[in-house]
């Protein structure tokens, strides 16, 4: 059968690339330049976090005021990321333009005074309120909406992180678990590049993670892969699932908790905070404030350490764990995944001795599988651990990722996601459901648990 060349069905594909191309381009333009100016930002307050120490006394103090903010000005902007994934799913009110600058000053607050807490929330939050401002500004028409804000969310994270590919995928990847809707993927992936690329025109440089590349004898550069190895990545990524579930689970628990013992929206952060201090304090160390990338005090547990062995201790994981659940579920803003990573480093460096595993690959997949299992993004994280960690790993990066997101069930950090399909045959959920909804029910006692 001959191919028949259509040229008008590849004119009309050559039309709509041109307009995806024009309609996002300033959009991650904004989109990098905002996290340029966080990234860069956020380097400022957490240098002067370690130069005054004193400053942690003052977390409850600064918790009523992000709450204030967010109350006065933020007309709804307080959903953060969910209200993102909301008006993709399903446009209604709006994404407030007032939503960038508000995470932006409520983030940097959270992190000058020692809050544990990281910064994909706010690089997607600026990039989707910047797409809105954009949307209304240009009066684009409804059927390109969701489209752009996809495009600010992926040209948030990608340039966040300095991962393009894995920003592009994440965008799309996130809105529902189990159905990944390839029709944006497109402008998705060049928002994502254009936004990397601005927020290294501003002189950001990103975090380097190496690791090294595991070779074979004889072998002039890496093996397809180890099956014991392998077996191993898939032992990390069910550790990991299990910790993305319990770090999900707990973040809704302490903050319905929160909610419901105290009626006081302001208070619950100044509770917080106090949780925080007193927990620094009794553990005699900071190492678990902040983002926790790294530190100017050798000998400090980070997440650049946790490549090292002996770089963290076999609890690391679960201490930064409660001080991100208790930064963020009490009231605090920030993000999610960097804390996550940290989380993910540790554990993977307290399991490389009894696995007798490399410690910098174990610290690897755990950084990138707890959040697969947190996130439900799977292929994006997979893709991500590739661009930070090297093509060499990817047999080890998919079979932890894909693992963790099957056992961390239908959980996630992401209320208004979907689930378009179940994760294992006998989960009996209604189509469309989001977790928070499942989450309502299992609360309300009228949904057995489907994990």
């Amino acid at each position: 059968m001959k191919a028949v060349l259509d040229y008008r069905a590849h004119a009309s594909a050559l039309r709509t690339l041109g307009v995806w191309l024009a309609l996002t381009a300033p959009v991650a333009v904004m989109a990098g330049s905002a996290s340029a100016l966080f990234l860069g930002s956020l380097d400022r307050v957490t240098a002067l976090r370690f130069a005054f120490p004193w400053l942690l006394l003052l977390l409850p103090v600064i918790g009523p005021l992000i709450v204030w903010l967010y109350e006065k000005h933020g007309r709804g902007a307080g959903r953060g990321t969910d209200l993102l994934l909301d008006e993709i799913h399903k446009p209604g009110a709006g994404v407030p333009v007032r939503m960038a600058p508000l995470v932006l000053l409520s983030t940097l607050l959270t992190h000058l005074f020692g809050g544990s807490a990281g910064r994909e929330g706010t690089a997607l939050q600026m990039g989707g309120g910047l797409a809105a401002g954009f949307i209304r500004w240009a009066r684009i028409p409804g059927r390109h909406r969701a489209m752009l804000l996809q495009a600010g969310v992926a040209a948030g994270f990608g340039s966040v992180f300095g991962t393009p590919v894995a920003g592009a995928v994440f965008a799309i990847e996130v809105l529902a678990i189990g159905q990944v809707r390839t029709g944006s993927l497109l402008p998705c992936l060049f928002a994502s590049l254009v936004g990397d690329l601005t927020c290294s025109a501003w002189g950001i440089h990103h975090t380097s993670y190496p690791i090294d590349v595991i070779s074979g004898p004889g072998s002039s550069g890496f093996r397809i892969f180890d099956a014991v190895l392998l077996a191993k990545s898939g032992v990390v990524g069910a550790a990991a699932g299990l910790v993305a579930m319990l770090f999900s689970d707990l973040s809704h628990a302490v903050q319905n908790q929160l909610k419901t013992r105290i009626r006081r929206p302001w208070l619950r952060p100044f509770v917080g905070g106090l949780v925080v201090v007193g927990l620094a304090y009794a553990l005699g160390t900071r190492f678990y404030l902040g983002l926790g990338v790294s530190s100017p005090y050798p000998g400090d547990v980070t997440l650049l350490s946790c490549f090292h062995e002996g770089g963290a201790t076999g609890w690391s994981w679960l201490w930064k764990l409660l001080f991100t659940v208790v930064t963020l579920g009490s009231g605090f803003k920030g993000g999610e995944v960097t804390p996550l990573f940290f989380i993910g480093a540790a554990l993977g460096n307290a399991l490389s001795g009894p696995m007798g595993a490399p410690t910098d690959l174990l610290a690897g997949l755990g950084f990138v599988a707890v959040f697969a299992g947190a996130s439900n993004t799977p292929l994006a994280c997979t893709l991500m651990g590739i661009e930070l960690f090297g093509a060499a790993h990817a047999p080890y990066l998919a079979a932890a990722c894909f693992v963790a997101y099957l056992f961390s069930g239908h959980s996630g950090i992401y209320g208004s996601q979907r689930i378009a399909g179940p994760k294992t045959p006998r989960a009996d959920i209604p189509d469309d459901v989001t977790l928070a909804d499942l989450r309502r029910g299992q609360d309300d006692g009228g949904r057995p648990d489907i994990r």
